[in-house]
């Protein structure tokens, strides 16, 4: 067999990392990833997703948690062998096919354009606590105008703003889970009642206890719970533009890896041992309501600001993934043509205008019907997050078969437990799709039907391009064994 270069790609053969600046470094890097993944799902989901099912949260958060962590370590074995602009979307085409790039890459579109939504909703329902007569759609159109701009400018500025947006939300995570813990410890008096594990627990049975709305609700609740991690690839979209990937991505995704699942699962299962799982709503975040608990005035008005710039951030990083990603179909002809272009300071503006102008669609849906805006599009992005992980896992499949037949060299950051790993979390997200057949919720039923309307747009567009693919599409270049006559020796 005829090793794989993965050096010999996308530089020379379509001209997909022309134009971009090598801007980022290892603290960019992790707090993107970061930044992406603890977003609106957190900050104010929890909250709506408490008040369904309860306790039972803690372990669809776990659950959900391990997929994703599977998935964060299949992208990386993926980025550490090739690093290219486009990522997985490349990863995709290679080692599964072109209609798959075109696909994944579409789908992660339509998965971020609807969490840019669903994060501009959440600063319209934030802000609500504080300008109650502002109508939901005008806070959103100014957080738009904010994050566009910032895009425009240069990913220098983009990284150095996600940084600190970053550490904002770090910081926010740590001080409550040092403040919960503080709180659980000391028995404290909280909300009419006491902070502790007994709030856990209601006497009916432990199954009755952890699963008060019963088993079948909080099976259903896993795609919004998934969505909640939707972001982890960021670390693969920007590591087109880190400065030194083959080092930084493996750190990063180890680092990540364990601090989403602390700040996730562990601030879940503080906020049911705080207050009871009821004390808590779809309609202000969580952590809000713990600090106005408290009984400090300026502390849940604090919070409120944190998770603004949590959803500020979220929406930040959505732009500048979806632009980086319809630039990469730009180059092969299967996105429109104007989202390749870039600007003098190495940004992809056209991508960044189409995603844009969906979000002011989101803006309208936020006149429309603002009680039922972020349900809707979250589910509907849950569906993004899915089809773009089952293209990591698979991706991978093939990679490494590809590797055992000797065709090219397996890189040293390996996927834990391959491939049943893949096949087990592929099976998981598959079941997660199922479920929704079963859904009675509103939002949820719309993602549902939504699955064939998705399907067939994506089957109309692929027979559209696929025409013009074969030539321009980048593939894996496979290159002869060089000898020098030393295997003789």
């Amino acid at each position: 067999m005829t090793p794989v270069n993965p050096d010999a790609d996308a530089t020379d053969q379509d001209g997909a990392e022309a134009g971009y600046h090598k801007d980022l470094g290892n603290r960019q890097v992790q707090m993107i990833a970061i930044g992406g993944a603890i977003g609106v799902g957190l900050f104010l989901g929890a909250g709506g997703r408490l008040k369904e099912i309860g306790p039972s949260l803690i372990l669809a958060y776990l659950a959900c948690g391990i997929a994703a962590f599977f998935v964060m370590r299949a992208l990386g074995e993926l980025v550490v062998y090739r690093t290219r602009s486009g990522s997985f979307v490349s990863y995709s085409r290679d080692f599964i096919g072109p209609w798959a790039g075109f696909v994944t890459g579409w789908m992660f579109w339509v998965n971020w354009a609807f969490t840019g939504i669903a994060e501009l909703t959440a600063i319209g329902i934030y802000v609500h606590k504080w300008l109650p007569t502002t109508p939901q759609w005008i806070t959103a159109l100014v957080a738009l105008v904010v994050v566009f701009s910032a895009n425009m400018i240069s990913v220098r500025l983009f990284g150095e703003l996600e940084f600190w947006f970053s550490m904002v939300k770090v910081l926010a995570i740590s001080t409550f889970l040092v403040t919960g813990l503080w709180l659980v410890i000391s028995h404290a008096s909280i909300g009419g009642g006491h902070a502790g594990p007994a709030n856990l627990f209601t006497g009916n049975g432990l199954l009755s206890d952890f699963f008060p709305t019963g088993f079948a609700v909080a099976l259903l609740s896993l795609q919004a719970v998934i969505f909640a991690y939707n972001g982890v690839e960021m670390v693969g979209i920007a590591a087109s533009e880190a400065k030194n990937p083959k080092k930084i991505i493996p750190k990063a995704i180890n680092s990540v890896a364990w601090r989403i699942g602390l700040f996730y699962c562990g601030s879940v299962l503080l906020l049911v041992m705080i207050l009871p799982w009821t004390a808590y709503g779809p309609t202000e975040s969580p952590f809000v309501v713990v600090f106005s608990s408290l009984g400090v005035p300026a502390a849940g008005h604090i919070m409120n600001l944190v998770v603004i710039t949590a959803a500020w951030s979220s929406a930040n990083s959505g732009l500048y993934s979806t632009s980086r990603i319809m630039r990469g179909l730009a180059d092969v002809k299967q996105a429109p043509r104007f989202t390749a272009r870039m600007s003098g300071r190495g940004v992809p503006v056209g991508g960044l205008t189409l995603t844009a102008i969906v979000y002011v669609f989101g803006v309208g849906l936020n006149y429309l019907v603002p009680s039922q805006a972020f349900d809707i599009v979250i589910n509907i992005a849950g569906l993004g997050t899915i089809a773009v992980w089952s293209s990591f896992l698979v991706a991978n499949i093939r990679m490494r078969a590809m590797a055992a037949r000797g065709e090219l060299e397996p890189p040293p950051f390996r996927m834990p437990f391959a491939p049943w790993s893949n096949y087990l979390t592929l099976a998981f997200l598959l079941m997660v799709v199922v479920l929704l057949g079963f859904a009675k919720d509103f939002a949820q039923r719309v993602s549902f039907y939504s699955i064939p309307v998705v399907a067939i747009g994506l089957f109309i567009g692929w027979r559209v391009v696929r025409k013009r693919t074969p030539e321009n599409e980048p593939r894996l270049q496979v290159v002869a064994p060089q000898h020098d006559g030393s295997e003789l020796r």
